[in-house]
């Protein structure tokens, strides 16, 4: 404890004690002090990971790094500050809460940079502009509480610390971490990503029951968690961030929950994802930035409708603290929690706390300005700025152990795809026909295609993804796959114009082709249909559609689609096939000779009978003898 003293007594003289993170992971009776020199990097590849075991490198990274991936951003050029661990400790909880500042901490003149008014208007407007066009299935939009911190702005830190040890529960990581130009204090919910022994894990949260902190409602609990909304928020960044999965682990990643994570002030439904990878662990980082919880869906787009919505940029709000090392072994190590719920503190003292809310179709003004109060609640209490949580020591009685919350929780798998849920052994899919055969999946910005490749992979295929903009040399491929991505497939645009152009191509030399989503939609213009803007959104939908003489339980993510009033067409390419809804005349799928469309998405988690369409498209446009279809495929 005696590193601990110095430090303190250090800030207690008046002096900056360096660098140094206090931190402590969930449940643990300890906590972890870390201390060096800070160095600032203007990549992820450059973060600093020397070959020694253990914790190397925390990094403090912004959201600003998107721009590693080409996405756009609100620039606000926050540095991506490294802290290179020159030396660590276990410190006892019991001892830290003793040494820690115990003070109120007092600031002056809280509030938020746009007010409640401002933030429901910018909220109907993604409503309207955003998601009611196109552009995706949800979005977070954040807003920054500000306030002037009164007396020593690090000392203000350390006993907001103490307060959220003492009084927040559920947090993944509770932290402060000072670099000599800021301070970041906070208890963050959700991993974001860890690597450890070559097991990629990710925690997709959403989904927010609000209460007072003391004893929640069990029956207000269990309407929230069959209420539609929330369950369907939790479903797509599940979707969200399985695609991220597929792009590091070699399998995809193994959905497990849900969960139900209860912290002072609010609960959330959070599932974990799990799967092997063997990537750098700061690709990892970078093939993951940043998590849809914070951003929305599809990735890329999220960026740009953020990038004209928010006023000014995010500086870390929800990017990540990472951790970087080796185990014993010298296999790499990570571990980074998303920066939520945490404030930063400038040395001048100036303080700001970003929140944000998920918007989704069904998403009312009110009620997300409501949850943005509701996600500050734990470090504005922390820091004084709002109701405290009840003193005394956290409730011995989780909700998640209550049979029916349980119950609660699982059934929301029942609707999902087996393939993401259950184990899957190499092979056990693999259509012996496909065997040696390839298969290119045009990107059109939206990476379901990752999880569509380990879906095709699994039937046998061997898949290669490649973004809209690449020259596609079709030739070299027995399947081409164009497939999903946001934005108006009747317009104009680059993309738009060039994969009409890939789709011309292919349906003139007769190519085995596979359209999905916008693919669809632009297959569907070509070959004559008319396609509209829904009425309303099908983002994150479930249904069940006959699939030409099959029924198929899907899901959508679509604003537009296809609609035709007969369930033949006669095309520029031959006569067409189409499965569309009886009701409105929606084309749900379609089918001609040498190519085939649909406008779900079998790859989506929300798909459970997505395999069993794939392996009926791909025996009618790669076809092989009869027989040759797996027992496990056919089931």
């Amino acid at each position: 404890m005696h590193q601990l003293t110095d430090l303190l007594t250090t800030l207690a003289a008046g002096l900056d004690p360096g660098p140094f993170a206090l931190l402590r992971r969930d449940g643990a009776d300890h906590l972890d002090l870390y201390t060096g020199t800070v160095t600032t990097v203007d990549l992820l590849a450059d973060i600093p990971l020397p070959a020694a075991a253990g914790p190397a490198t925390l990094a403090l990274v912004p959201y600003r790094q998107v721009v590693e991936r080409g996405f756009a951003c609100v620039d606000d050029r926050a540095p991506l500050e490294c802290l290179r661990i020159d030396s660590r400790h276990r410190l006892p909880l019991a001892g830290v809460l003793d040494a820690l500042p115990t003070a109120p901490v007092r600031t002056t003149g809280a509030a938020f940079d746009i007010s409640d008014d401002e933030y429901a208007a910018i909220v109907a407007r993604v409503l309207a502009d955003e998601i009611g066009h196109g552009e995706g299935a949800n979005f977070v939009i954040h807003r920054t509480l500000r306030a002037q911190v009164q007396g020593a702005p690090l000392a203000a830190a350390l006993a907001a610390l103490r307060s959220l040890l003492t009084g927040e529960r559920g947090a993944y990581w509770t932290f402060v971490v000072h670099t000599g130009t800021r301070t970041l204090v906070g208890a963050s919910p959700e991993r974001h990503v860890s690597v450890d022994d070559g097991l990629v894990m990710m925690n997709p949260i959403s989904g927010t029951f609000r209460h007072t902190g003391a004893a929640a409602d069990r029956a207000a609990l269990l309407r929230f968690l069959a209420d539609t909304k929330e369950t369907e928020e939790l479903y797509m960044v599940l979707d969200e961030e399985l695609k991220m999965m597929a792009t590091v682990a070699e399998r995809g990643g193994q959905v497990v929950g849900p969960y139900l994570k209860e912290m002072s002030h609010l609960a959330h439904t959070e599932y974990l994802l799990a799967g092997r990878g063997s990537k750098d662990v700061r690709e990892v980082l970078r093939e993951t930035m940043f998590a849809p919880t914070v951003t929305g869906s599809p990735m890329e787009n999220a960026c740009r409708v953020i990038a004209r919505h928010e006023r000014t940029g995010r500086r870390y709000y929800s990017g990540v603290l990472a951790l970087l090392g080796h185990d014993e072994t010298g296999r790499q190590t990570l571990d980074a929690p998303i920066l939520i719920r945490t404030a930063e503190i400038s040395p001048s003292g100036e303080l700001r706390v970003p929140v944000g809310a998920t918007l989704v179709r069904h998403s009312t003004p009110a009620a997300e300005v409501a949850e943005t109060h509701a996600k500050a609640a734990g470090v504005l209490a922390a820091l004084g700025l709002g109701p405290q949580a009840p003193a005394g020591p956290h409730p011995t009685h989780r909700l998640a152990d209550d049979p029916q919350v349980r119950a609660a929780l699982a059934a929301r798998n029942a609707p999902l795809a087996r393939f993401w849920l259950d184990q899957r052994p190499p092979g056990a899919l693999a259509l012996p026909a496909l065997a040696g055969r390839r298969a290119l999946i045009v990107d059109g910005e939206d990476t379901f295609t990752g999880m569509l490749a380990h879906q095709l992979g699994a039937l046998g295929l061997s898949v290669t993804v490649r973004p809209w903009q690449d020259e596609q040399p079709v030739r070299a491929y027995d399947l081409v796959v164009v497939g999903p991505g946001p934005g108006d497939p009747t317009g104009d645009t680059e993309k738009m114009i060039r994969l009409r152009a890939l789709l011309t191509q292919l349906l003139g030399a007769g190519h085995p082709t596979l359209t999905v989503c916008l693919g669809h939609q632009l297959l569907a213009g070509l070959l004559g249909l008319p396609v509209h803007r829904r009425d309303a959104p099908y983002q994150g939908l479930q249904r069940t559609v006959t699939l030409f003489g099959t029924p198929r339980r899907v899901g959508f993510y679509a604003t537009f689609t296809a609609r035709a009033t007969a369930d033949h067409h006669d095309g520029p390419y031959g006569p067409v096939e189409l499965a569309r809804d009886e009701a409105d005349g929606a084309v749900h799928a379609l089918r001609g000779r040498g190519f085939a469309g649909v406008q779900f998405h079998p790859e989506s988690v929300l798909s459970p009978d997505g395999v069993a369409v794939l392996t009926d498209l791909l025996r009618e446009l790669l076809p092989a003898p009869a027989g040759e279809l797996s027992p496990a495929a056919q089931a």
